[in-house]
Order: structure tokens, then sequence, then C-alpha cells
């Protein structure tokens, strides 16, 4: 007998977040926004996702109010968006209402590349790029283009108390325009290597004032950007925070390597406000710990108490990474993840790949017809 996946397409609640289904679109850099503002396509991209009976739409990276947060970076470059100026916001204010003319729910990712940003590429290439301790991490387990290490090896000066705190007020910002142009909350980019990722990674994060040190003293940046968003929205204004252990600089890179640390360094991260627990991995179902089965979406919802979205590989055959150089093709593997999650292991389920190949994926998911087949060209297009 089958396994009934017939729970992630049940409704879901949390705080203020009404979702018809479990299924959660994740973001994906789509690099389709001239001068910072989102193309007519871009709006039609998500629509389509909208009517197609998605759950949650998470965006692709958007950079926040600061002239840093964007550039190049390691997977190519520009025309990534932008949340602030008149011509942006009235962008944002009508994909939004777009999205909910179609039933659908969608946050912003507020994004800060931070030490991923390649030095004076970006709308802004007078400033420097932002890291933590100035160093961009370690190069020996690095997976990305040998040209572009080339170009992010010169350490840069830390960043000082002042920028620091410049950065933490632009997030707010972005925040409060996200809550202005009618988003349904927002969701935090605090994984792979980026800003607030590179100052929970002992590797990035040298420090030795009060924004390093040990797992939670290196979680306090995370905790004040979170606090922020929280003080500039409002109490009931859903956030979102995407964790990972894996990194941009390392695929095998930990920021802690016991269930302990990990309760340590997200504890005050969800006290300062977080609502969902977004656990980026690259196979959702990769045990996160020895001695244990459990996922890493699993571990961070029993210790944080927060639901959890699980992410990596669902309705494909290859990690991300995997996917540009192995044969790829869509799969059904639902049954496994229905199971899991009527456990209780996590509560929601990103989707990333397999819905960019196909805007209808959960709903031929439901009705068990064909999906599109796996297409490289797929992430150079708006389909």
């Amino acid at each position: 007998m089958g396994i009934d996946t017939g729970i992630l397409f049940q409704p879901f609640e949390t705080g203020g977040l009404h979702l018809r289904n479990r299924f959660v679109m994740a973001p994906m850099t789509r690099n389709f926004s001239p001068g910072g503002i989102p193309s007519d396509g871009v709006a039609a991209y998500y629509r389509r996702r909208a009517e197609a009976d998605v759950g949650l739409i998470v965006t692709e990276g958007i950079g926040v109010d600061h002239p840093s947060a964007l550039g190049q970076e390691s997977m190519g470059g520009g025309a990534s968006p932008v949340l602030h100026g008149d011509a942006a916001l009235a962008k944002w204010r009508e994909i939004v209402a777009g999205v909910h003319q179609a039933g659908g729910v969608i946050v912003p990712q507020l994004w800060h590349q931070g030490v991923i940003r390649v030095p004076g590429t970006g709308y802004h290439p007078e400033v420097p790029s932002a890291r933590p301790s100035g160093i961009w991490g370690p190069f020996d387990g690095a997976m990305v283009p040998p040209d572009y290490l080339q170009l992010v090896r010169e350490p840069t000066a830390p960043l000082t108390e002042n920028e620091i705190a410049d950065i933490i007020a632009a997030f707010a910002r972005s925040a409060a325009n996200a809550k202005a142009v009618g988003f349904d909350g927002v969701a935090l980019h605090g994984a792979h290597g980026y800003l607030i990722d590179s100052f929970l990674w002992a590797q990035t994060n040298l420090r030795d004032d009060g924004w390093g040190g040990d797992g939670p003293s290196r979680a306090r940046f995370a905790a004040e950007v979170v606090r922020a968003v929280r003080a500039a929205t409002a109490p009931d204004f859903p956030i979102i925070f995407r964790f990972s252990q894996w990194k941009l600089q390392d695929y095998g890179a930990r920021n802690v390597a016991t269930p302990a640390e990990l309760e340590a360094m997200l504890a005050p991260i969800v006290d300062a406000g977080v609502d969902i627990m977004d656990v980026s991995t690259r196979i959702w179902s990769t045990p996160a710990f020895e001695g244990s089965d459990l996922s890493l979406a699993g571990w961070v919802k029993k210790l944080t108490g927060k639901p959890a979205i699980a992410v990596g590989g669902v309705g494909l055959s290859k990690d991300l990474q995997s996917s540009f150089a192995q044969p790829t093709v869509m799969t059904n593997n639902l049954p496994l993840v229905a199971e899991r999650l009527a456990s209780g292991e996590f509560d929601l389920v990103g989707v990333g790949r397999a819905l960019l190949m196909d805007p209808h994926w959960v709903q031929c998911m439901r009705s068990g017809t064909e999906v599109s087949p796996f297409r490289l060209e797929a992430y150079a297009s708006l389909y």
C-alpha cells in the first residue's frame, strides 16, 4: 500500500500566515530586475505559481536598503531586485497584488550578500563589501569558479560598530517597506555564507568583541536583525529565518557540530521574534547528526519549538550543485516527504528547482499528471 500524500495538500496556519497547503516556493535568484526594479516578467513569473496552487511564495533574494547589499557573487550577478525607491516599491506592490488576486501568499527574502559580494560590483561599486572579520573564508573547500575566488581573496577591513548598526537598520527599513507594499511577512536570508550567516560561522567570524565568540555570541547579529525587523513591522507580522550548515565557501561546512550547539545558537535568534525556521540542506532527508536519522529541519523544530520548512531536493533526483553537472530527472519523492511530515518532523516543504521547471508542479503532484522535464535552460528564463 502506498503512502498517502494528502497531508501535503492540507491547509496550514501559524501566526498571521494562512496557507492552502504545505508547499513553499523556495527563493531562487532570477536576475531579471534591471536597476533593481522587477520586470513585467517577474510579476508574471510569481503570479503563475500562485495561480497553480503554491501555498507560500518566498521571492528571490531582494537586496536590503544598504549600498553594499548587492553585487556580483559566485553564482553570477546583475539585475537582482531591491525593496526601496519609488519605482521598485510600486512594482512590488503590483506583484503582491497579482499574487493575492490569484489566491496566493507571498513574502520577500531580504538579502545582504555580505562576504559573497565581489568588491567593486553592484549598484554601488564604490563601497566596500561587508565582512564581519574582513575575510571571505577558507579557500581550500570552495565550490565556486576559480576566477571568482581571485576577485574575493584580498582581505578588507572588518565591519565597525557603526557599520553593523547601519546594516541592521537597513534590514528594518526594508521590512517596513515590505509591510507597506502588502507582503504577507518577510523572510531573512541567514544561510549559505551570505552576511547573516558569515556572522554565524566561526570560519568567517573571528571577532573578539560582542559580535563574535561562541555560538550564541556569533548569533547576536542575526538576533539583532530579527529584533529590528520585528520593531519596524508589527507584533503579528510573520518573520521567517533561513538557516543552513552548508556555505558557498564550503559545502561541508558546519556552524554547529551537535544538537546542543544548534540549540544554543538558534535560541537567541528565535527569541528575538522568529515565527518559522526555513532549514536549507542539500538533500532534505540527510541526517543532521550522528546517532539519529532526524533531518536538520527536524532537529531545528524539536529544539526551537517553531514550525520548520524542510528544503533540498524535493521533486528531483539530484542536489542543486549536481544538477548543473549531472543528468537530473524530475521525480516524485513526495511519499517519503509526506511520511516524515506526518510524523511531526517538520511542517512545510520547500520546493525550488521543480517549481522553476514547471509552475504547475503542485497541481501535477496532486493529480498525478506528468510534469515538465528538467531543463538547465530554465535557470536563465522566467517561465
